[in-house]
């Protein structure tokens, strides 16, 4: 579809500015080559905006670069420092990725077919020295850049560049192609460079540990019409069967990709409807990311686990607004990993769940403290059946002292205290429980001190919390 748009563009180009003329089919090349060779350079670098040498370095004239119709847009920026100059920039990343692709296509082809002709007039004894890219090494260079590189800049442009290897995808550009041998021949050369290209990828996916890359491997397998791991996994769901197989790596990363390819809305996402562990958690990190709510109680999550949670809860934007960790381990330490990301003020998160995690007087600090950092979004803490200790529960119950915290219920219970459970509702103003509703008073000094960490005051309003003892 991009390169029809491209191609598009370039027709129109002629058509306003050469009267209709027939124009030079190199001349289109050059440019698209031109243009390529400024997408490819800039992207490998990260950069999006560039200026008039960059242009003349690659071979396009400045004066003919604002009438890319559609392609390259010329914008003006106000330099700090000596001057105000023009800056260019593609009208999108993605028109960008697409020309570095093709580019990057068309001058491996060129260079391919170019050295394979001179080849031909090489006497034999000095045929060894001239060396010619095999195919397959390209395309898996081009895997392995896309790898190495940490922001996923160039995931796009290798599902760009394997789509354009296949015969079925080149026939809009076909004449700007150099061919030796005839057309049968070189179609079954690239059927069987693409079916190594495919065992290398999938290979990669075995190998790899990130969620994040295996699935634009995905993409990419599916950029070259190979379903084979994804029918796998669908077989799988169709026979209800998952969370009894003994999944692969690279069948926990196609059945995220499956999960978030699919047309339906990822709304609840429930983790024990395919396994309970840290690995399944890592490999379904995107589902849990692209989830609105994430049910993860009893699922063995421990510290490693909430380590991932955490790199996918500080994605921007993510879209988990309810987040259930009851009944698993993580304890403290992987509550201090949480808190960092909760005192982020991208992190939306609305619903806590921790009940029964082991946490202690040290994870409440660490979530208190959190709290105070980014008080605007938590709405809903539940550390039920835990020990959160008298100072535990005072530091939380504090953070009402803060007018912007929107913490409207807060559940704290000490198993070290018989197991009473402590709900603190702070949605409404909220009056003392009366006599015949408050129960029996706790037998402790222990637990008095920690009653009176409920009253607090919000402004000149003195609020006193509700108790409920369940």
């Amino acid at each position: 579809m991009y390169m029809h748009f491209i191609m598009f563009q370039m027709k129109q180009k002629n058509l306003k500015y050469h009267g209709g003329n027939v124009i030079d089919p190199h001349w289109d090349k050059e440019i698209i080559l031109s243009l390529g060779k400024l997408a490819y350079e800039q992207l490998e670098t990260g950069n999006l905006i560039f200026y008039e040498e960059d242009l003349t370095e690659c071979g396009i004239d400045v004066r003919e670069a604002s009438v890319y119709s559609g392609v390259c847009t010329e914008v003006f920026r106000e330099e700090f420092g000596l001057h105000q100059g023009k800056v260019y920039c593609f009208v999108h990343l993605i028109i960008q990725e697409c020309l570095a692709a093709f580019y990057r296509f068309l001058s491996f082809n060129d260079d391919f077919n170019t050295t394979k002709n001179n080849q031909q007039s090489i006497p034999k004894n000095l045929k060894r020295r001239v060396k010619i890219m095999p195919a397959i090494h390209f395309y898996q260079d081009a895997v392995d850049k896309a790898l190495q590189s940490e922001n996923g800049h160039l995931d796009l442009f290798l599902r760009f560049l394997l789509g354009l290897s296949l015969p079925s995808n080149q026939t809009v550009f076909r004449g700007l192609l150099k061919w030796t041998g005839g057309r049968s021949k070189i179609d079954m050369e690239t059927v069987e460079v693409n079916k190594k290209t495919i065992d290398y990828i999938k290979e990669k996916i075995r190998e790899n540990a990130s969620s994040e890359k295996c699935i634009n491997l995905f993409h990419c397998l599916n950029e070259m019409n190979d379903p084979t791991l994804v029918q796998e996994i669908k077989s799988y769901l169709s026979s209800g069967n998952v969370s009894g197989a003994k999944l692969s790596p690279a069948h926990w990363s196609a059945l995220a990709f499956v999960l978030l390819t699919s047309a339906e809305e990822l709304g609840v996402f429930d983790l024990k409807q395919f396994s309970g562990s840290d690995e399944a958690l890592l490999r379904l990190l995107p589902v849990v990311k692209a989830s609105k709510t994430a049910l993860l109680s009893v699922c063995g999550v421990t510290e490693e686990g909430c380590a991932s949670l955490g790199s996918a809860l500080r994605s921007n934007p993510s879209h988990l607004r309810e987040l259930d960790l009851s009944y698993n381990n993580p304890g403290d330490s992987g509550v201090k990993l949480l808190s960092t990301v909760l005192e982020n003020p991208s992190c939306k998160l609305e619903t806590l769940s921790l009940s029964a995690c082991g946490v202690t007087e040290e994870g409440c600090a660490s979530l208190a403290s959190a709290l105070r950092s980014n008080p605007s979004q938590l709405r809903e803490l539940d550390l039920s059946n835990n020990k959160p200790g008298d100072s535990g529960v005072m530091q939380l119950s504090a953070l009402l002292d803060d007018p912007r915290c929107k913490l409207a219920t807060l559940k704290l219970s000490d198993w070290s205290y018989r197991g009473r459970i402590y709900i603190f509702d702070f949605s409404s103003e909220v009056k003392p429980l009366p006599p015949e509703r408050a129960g029996p008073q706790p037998e402790y000094t222990n637990r008095l001190r920690s009653e009176a960490a409920l009253c607090c005051t919000r402004g000149s309003t003195l609020q006193t919390g509700e108790i409920k003892l369940v």
